[in-house]
């Protein structure tokens, strides 16, 4: 068939100009929050019939932050993007993008980051980023690319989690797993690479590994019409109390779920490769480090991934997980700044940093130290 027109002719011959700004990129600075509350092994285990004991020899944790009631992840996460911006030098007025990795911001919409600019004083642009305990890494990873290409030449990164609302403290699995907190860093521009490339993917197929046991629209359905009458359960908050509903907190929120040991054995078998990728994708050997930066998920995995790298046995290893517990999105900055501010690692040093989660998600990078 003949088209009846011709098609149609381009106004010019103008093209888009290139910028020509691509450029190395590297952590500037770093900050972290950790809420004043410190809750121990011996205020969790009568909920769940087990013992201090048990908790350090499954998970290493002793005990975790936990933020107050009326404490948000915007106003964690504040706390430890101006420590970031001030060690880096930048100002709110200097950022050309703020990425807040959190999956536990109890809005669907707005999100956190465009708050948290806000009140920084910043009118960046703004978005947050759902990738779990890999969130982090994943910011980076974006912060990097919008420095090397010129989108931005400052990036705000925040890892800030506050999962004691999605927590199911009679739980057995899960109760005992979880911390609260915040960690950040400022991404900018550098005359030589100081931010390795990315090693990252997911895994989908194993999304029902670690969840929250019902979707908004099934809590929406349990709830009846929003009212406290839950459709043919009477008060909503009693039954969840009473735990009619299976995996709704009293809140009537839903809680996380975890199947332990297919985690357990995804993050010992599966990450370490990653890991290594990250390190021959840099260019560098597992000598050159000077520290090993892996999210706080279990103590022994962390081991296990420290055996399976062939680490060298002086290299400092983040194990904050004993204080903190899993704090998700926050855990690699958290131990990132305090192992600099406790001199534990060396300033311009090399650190290799992996983050693993819900989704199944990973990230793993080599990075320059601020």
């Amino acid at each position: 068939m003949t088209a009846s027109t011709s098609a149609p002719v381009p106004k010019g011959t103008g093209t888009i100009i290139d910028p020509g700004v691509a450029r190395h990129s590297r952590v500037l600075g770093v900050g972290a929050y950790r809420p004043a509350r410190v809750v121990t092994n011996a205020e969790i285990v009568d909920a769940i019939d087990s013992s201090d004991e048990w908790i350090r020899e499954r998970s290493g944790i002793v005990s975790r932050h936990r933020a107050a009631e009326d404490e948000s992840v915007i106003d964690m996460a504040e706390h430890a993007a101006r420590q970031a911006l001030e060690h880096a030098g930048i100002s709110p007025a200097q950022l050309g993008f703020v990425l807040m990795a959190t999956v536990t911001h109890p809005y669907q919409t707005p999100a956190a980051a465009p708050e948290l600019a806000a009140r920084l004083g910043s009118t960046a642009p703004a978005m947050d980023i759902s990738a779990a305990c890999a969130g982090y890494c994943y910011g980076v990873a974006t912060g990097s690319d919008m420095v090397k290409g010129g989108s931005a030449d400052y990036v705000l990164v925040i890892g800030v989690e506050k999962l004691s609302d999605f927590t199911d403290y009679t739980d057995r699995g899960t109760a005992f797993i979880f911390g609260d907190g915040a960690g950040a860093c400022v991404i900018g521009p550098s005359d030589t690479p100081g931010i390795g490339p990315t090693v990252w993917g997911s895994d989908g197929a194993q999304r029902d590994v670690i969840s929250n046991r019902h979707s908004w629209l099934e809590v929406k359905d349990i709830l009846g019409d929003g009212s406290t009458e839950a459709a043919g359960l009477g008060d909503a908050t009693a039954a969840a109390e009473a735990g009619a509903v299976e995996g709704l907190s009293a809140r009537g929120w839903p809680t996380l779920t975890m199947a332990g040991q297919s985690v357990f054995r995804w993050a010992v078998w599966g990450m370490a490769p990653v890991a290594q990728q990250a390190i021959d994708r840099a260019g560098i050997k597992a000598d050159d480090l000077d520290a090993f930066i892996p999210h706080q998920a279990n103590i022994r995995i962390v081991d296990a991934m420290v055996k399976q790298l062939k680490l060298p046995p002086d290299i400092p290893v983040a194990r904050d997980i004993v204080t903190t517990a899993n704090t998700s999105a926050a855990s690699i900055p958290i131990a990132t700044t305090r192992m600099l501010a406790e001199h534990e690692i060396p300033s311009g040093g090399l650190a290799l940093q992996i983050g693993f989660g819900a989704g199944l998600v990973y990230a793993a990078q080599v990075i320059v130290l601020p």
